[in-house]
């Protein structure tokens, strides 16, 4: 990166230990000039890396995009092992809590496992500060745990899939009331002054609360009611949110994305028909469509499609389906529908 070769940090005596993959360097040794440090367990290894008895191989299908009616989440069910489908029915869409979802897709002992750190992380986050980490905040906690294993096998291309919801807190101090939009405590406030009375809404009721001040009901219907249909406020502070996390730390957060070897396929019929206005209807029968069109021309995906849908008030997951024979059953739906236009066009 540009600012590393400035700053000559690539240059540093420890710099090829998190540059070079592990499965091409094998075991580095690990010196550490602070005679005061006890390293014993990480001094020199000779013992060569473990060979994996079988290559790594990976396919699935995943997809999100974001819509003003919140979140959809879609994903097959089949998760394979080179030529082989060793589960027809994996669950590749992981609730983090009510708000917050993550889509799967690499290798599958690695993903479990940083879905459970990341959901862990967040519980003690949220134990620590009393308000819950934002999805923005919970996709840069994610990339920050996985950028130090950047070069080795481990294989984790995660959706963060969410939605922030802003919370009013509403506060009685010396008789005089206060409004501060946010989850969290105010710091600055100091332990002798807390107020005396603390109460914590969500956005979804603070309008209709006699004590909330106009200019809080304003700020907080404009931040969840107000709906512009030309573009996506996925850049607000609550609301939709959408993020990709790579197990290289790469983050990138946007309007849509897919992910695995059926991604290409899903893109074809995703790319032009997304947009901000789509209604829940058309946006879960787009996802469908999407999911078992990729799974019909991909061999590493198939079997039953998930789906889920995040809003304000959390997410709610739709009964799996099987749509092995969606796509042969549309394709005659579609046939037929030209069959009796072209017998009009006759008469």
């Amino acid at each position: 990166m540009a600012l590393q070769d400035v700053s000559g940090f690539q240059d540093t005596p420890m710099s090829h230990m998190w540059n070079t993959p592990a499965s091409l360097s094998g075991s580095v040794p690990f010196r550490c000039d602070n005679r005061h440090t006890s390293l014993s367990s990480l001094s020199t290894s000779s013992s060569p890396p473990t060979r994996r008895p079988f290559p790594l191989s990976h396919g699935t299908t995943t997809l999100a995009f974001v819509f003003q009616g919140g979140v959809i989440a879609a994903a097959d069910t089949r998760a394979s092992c080179s030529g082989l489908v060793a589960c027809p029915s994996a669950q590749k869409i992981l609730p983090i809590h009510s708000h917050l979802l993550v889509t799967t897709s690499g290798s599958g002992a690695d993903c479990m496992l940083w879905e459970r750190i990341l959901a862990r992380e967040i519980r003690l986050y949220q134990l620590r500060h009393g308000r819950r980490l934002s999805i923005t905040g919970s996709a840069k906690l994610l990339s920050h745990m996985l950028h130090p294993f950047k070069g080795t096998d481990v294989c984790v291309a995660a959706i963060l899939c969410g939605w922030d919801v802003e919370e009013v807190r509403v506060e009685e101090f010396k008789g005089q009331r206060v409004d501060r939009m946010g989850s969290g405590r105010d710091d600055s406030i100091s332990p002798a002054k807390r107020p005396i009375e603390e109460t914590v809404m969500s956005t979804s009721d603070a309008c209709s609360q006699d004590d909330l001040t106009d200019c809080a009901c304003e700020r907080t219907r404009h931040a969840v009611t107000d709906v512009d249909l030309t573009r996506s406020p996925v850049r607000d502070r609550c609301g939709p949110k959408l993020f990709y996390v790579c197990s290289d730390g790469t983050r990138l957060q946007g309007e849509l994305f897919s992910v695995g070897s059926g991604s290409p396929y899903a893109y074809g019929v995703l790319d032009g028909e997304v947009r901000w206005s789509l209604n829940e209807e058309e946006a879960i029968s787009l996802a469908r469509e999407a999911v078992y069109r990729a799974t019909h021309r991909d061999a590493y995906s198939g079997n039953c499609v998930d789906l889920f849908h995040i809003t304000a008030q959390g997410y709610c997951r739709r009964d799996r389906e099987d749509l092995r024979e969606e796509y042969h059953r549309n394709r005659e739906r579609v046939l037929k529908r030209g069959k009796e236009e072209s017998e009009e066009d006759k008469k």
